[in-house]
């Protein structure tokens, strides 16, 4: 790809620009007609277990209450308003409300990345890219923080991208972004690492009236580190999500593990776009730029999680070079009501979805990472005693009220634990013996592909209670 120094100048939005954000408003907010999609992981069950623990004791929790290994070691809740939130609209309608608050989410994010997406390109090219964004988030839906800050991604990108535009620093307003996004979730980082290299490039292009622009651009990111400060754990939340990155069993983990080409990972439709367009109309991409986008597929490609990364912040930052190579760029608004018809037919559809699914409950007994019909079947009495668990049903346990063995919450087990743990359930028969030696766990809960349960139908002083379609529980004699 060519590379230029400059960005190249805004278009105004055409007549028919509402309607390119209605319609992804429309296929984001659409997950509220899947709802279980949302509840494949277990994640969502100990967050809002932790939002309810919040409304009880009214703090945000400084040490483990949820799991019995590792109970009252010190936890940096570092999601504790996403949780929060959670916890809140699940006391209004249980998890309908939890799904409409996600549906809305997604539903936001890519409205708003719709009508960012119209500054530089016309309505067919912003749907496209808008479409695309979408299939790159798809995979990492789920009832998880990640997904409610993702408005927040997307309006900062934008917000940094448009101060650029226009040749200007970022608004003081964009700050307010900050402190949110520091108490929903750990990506806060990279919220401040995107704006280094504009600021960088906005000092190149000044020429010989650097030093103002640098005053500006680096009071802006100084605000922005200050400002990361403001959560319950201070400087030591601000370094969470560095200490999180460096632990080596994350790699154990789907979300964490690099994407897999075997299939169509959402990525490659990006990619294969990307080089389409590069190598066939000559995309003209600022130097600073095109080592973000180097930068932001290097994570995808590392991780899948940061797929989402390349679907709103990848295609915002790509929208203007593909605009001028494609010759798609925003043409002149004329005058009329086409924007408030859209508005006024939108509506409706959101409201019939909603309508849909408040008639129709949720029922989290289907998911996957829920084994209520297996918990029912243990007898009350082995209930209060200690178990080993399945890391994915974790979460749905402590929902359940139940001190788990282990949960989502990595950081919290640390690597040695977590190591430990993946090895007996690969199976290693001694290290699952001296966990339970160590533990003095009396019966497990484990999904029925798990490897482990071969060797526990084998195992000495241990015998099947209970198996259905997700989970097998075994007991051990006394």
């Amino acid at each position: 790809m060519q590379t230029t120094s400059e960005p190249l100048a805004s278009a105004p939005a055409s007549p028919l620009a509402p309607l390119v954000p209605l319609l992804l408003t429309l296929i984001g907010y659409a997950v509220i007609l899947r709802p279980l999609d949302l509840f494949h992981d277990g994640d969502a069950y100990w967050h809002v277990a932790a939002g309810q623990w919040m409304l009880d004791h009214r703090a945000v929790p400084l040490a483990d209450p949820f799991s019995y290994s590792v109970q009252g070691k010190e936890w940096i809740a570092h999601e504790w308003l996403s949780e929060l939130l959670m916890a809140l609209v699940w006391r209004i309608d249980g998890w309908n409300a939890v799904v409409i608050l996600y549906a809305a989410a997604l539903g936001l994010t890519l409205g708003l990345l719709g009508h960012h997406l119209q500054r530089w390109l016309n309505p067919i090219g912003a749907l496209l890219l808008g479409i695309l964004a979408a299939v790159c988030i798809g995979p990492a839906i789920a009832a998880r923080p990640h997904i409610l800050v993702l408005p927040v991604l997307e309006l900062w990108t934008a917000g940094l991208l448009i101060a650029r535009a226009q040749h200007r620093a970022p608004s003081p307003w964009l700050l307010l972004l900050m402190p949110l996004w520091a108490n929903l979730h750990g990506s806060f980082i990279f919220g401040v690492a995107l704006a280094c290299p504009l600021a960088l490039e906005a000092v190149m292009a000044a020429g010989p009236a650097w030093r103002p622009v640098l005053l500006r651009w680096a009071g802006f990111i100084i605000a922005t580190a200050a400002l990361t400060l403001l959560n319950p754990h201070g400087l030591r939340g601000v370094l969470f999500p560095f200490q999180l990155s460096q632990m080596t069993q994350l790699k154990m983990i789907s979300e964490w593990r690099p994407p897999d080409f075997s299939g169509l990972p959402p990525i490659e439709p990006m990619l294969l776009l990307l080089l389409y367009v590069g190598f066939s109309r000559g995309v003209r991409l600022p130097l600073l730029r095109l080592l973000i986008a180097l930068g932001l597929i290097h994570l995808a490609l590392g991780h899948a999680r940061h797929q989402i990364l390349v679907g709103i912040v990848g295609t915002l930052l790509l929208a203007e070079p593909f605009a001028a190579a494609l010759n798609a760029t925003a043409a002149p608004a004329k005058p009329g009501a086409a924007r408030h018809r859209w508005a006024l037919l939108g509506l409706p559809l959101l409201a019939l979805m909603t309508a849909i699914r408040l008639w129709q409950p949720v029922d989290i007994t289907e998911a996957a990472a829920a084994p209520s019909a297996a918990l029912a079947a243990v007898p009350p009495e082995l209930r209060q005693s200690r178990m080993f668990n399945e890391y994915a049903f974790g979460g749905y346990l402590i929902y359940q009220g139940l001190p788990a063995f282990i949960d989502g919450r990595t950081d919290l087990y640390g690597d040695d634990f977590v190591a430990s743990y993946f090895r007996a359930v690969r199976p290693d028969r001694a290290e699952f013996l001296k966990l339970a030696e160590q533990y003095h766990f009396s019966w497990t809960i484990l999904q029925v592909s798990d490897p482990a349960i071969d060797m526990l139908d084998a195992l000495p002083g241990w015998h099947r209670l209970y198996a259905d379609q997700i989970a097998v529980i075994h007991t051990r004699a006394p």
